[in-house]
């Protein structure tokens, strides 16, 4: 399967404005790509890319005043498989993550585990451990949140995110997160496109999505408690402990953003 992806986004800066755009496929789907995934900018200006620490693809601008536009894309190479699950249960004991792996059982910005360890320890404690306890923490988080775009606030933590009981994408992303945390099992914040491939076509803008990876004994999987079901031709741009890691674009100087395209579709 191929999957064409991209995205054009445009702002208008009313001072000069140092930008970190993370808008490239992971690396880890290098050999998967068509062509390389670069960053376009408009008006023609130096471009940095560097990886951070979570192994990301970042590209660093210095913009003048006045518009700039950011756009990029390729063609993906897919299996055409839904979402990997694990085999059998495939429960990790803490000794056992790999120390790199650590750092995705700690609370971090908008993933508030920390908030949120009583409850869950009194929900799904009974739980056995492993893709069992990870599925029920999926629902639960399916079944308490309801979603709409009218829900979208950028502060927002996973436990007022539980509190509040709507969000969107990232909120059901950064819960799920925080109660898997919570639980002992590792688990970090992904976003990427996600087309309507294998699904009916949502009426809705093409937009990222945002789900999480946890890790059993067998790896990392994707799991996504906004969709529920696993999915066909999900690619990763970026993972970090929350959506603090990831942002698509951060802007240090005064701007804001006029345009907003994303592009994903089967070809």
């Amino acid at each position: 399967m191929k999957i064409q992806v991209g995205y054009q986004l445009g702002f208008e800066l009313t001072e000069p404005a140092a930008v970190v755009a993370m808008l490239s496929v992971h690396p880890d789907r290098a050999a998967d790509l068509l062509y390389p995934d670069l960053v376009s900018v408009t008006p023609v200006l130096p471009v940095e890319p560097y990886l951070d620490r979570f192994g990301n693809w970042c590209h660093r601008i210095q913009a003048p005043v006045g518009p700039l536009q950011l756009t990029g894309g390729t063609v993906v190479l897919d299996s055409g498989l839904p979402d990997r699950q694990p085999a059998g249960d495939e429960a990790l004991a803490v000794g056992e993550v790999p120390t790199e792996d650590l750092v995705f059982l700690l609370a971090s910005r908008y993933c508030d585990s920390d908030r949120l360890a009583d409850l869950a320890w009194r929900q799904f404690g009974s739980v056995r451990r492993g893709w069992d306890l990870v599925t029920v923490i999926v629902e639960y988080v399916h079944e308490r949140l309801q979603f709409g775009y009218e829900f979208a606030e950028p502060s927002r933590t996973a436990s007022q995110a539980h509190e509040e009981r709507h969000g969107v994408c990232r909120d059901f992303a950064h819960l799920t997160v925080a109660l898997c945390r919570a639980m002992n099992v590792p688990a970090r914040y992904c976003t990427g496109y996600l087309g309507d491939i294998g699904v009916p076509p949502s009426p809705d803008p093409m937009d990222f999505s945002a789900w999480l990876e946890v890790r059993l004994a067998g790896g990392w999987y994707s799991v996504d408690a906004r969709h529920l079901e696993p999915r066909v031709g999900r690619i990763v741009m970026a993972r970090g402990r929350d959506a603090a890691d990831v942002a698509m674009t951060t802007m240090f100087g005064a701007g804001e953003l006029t345009e907003f395209r994303v592009t994903t579709y089967e070809v």
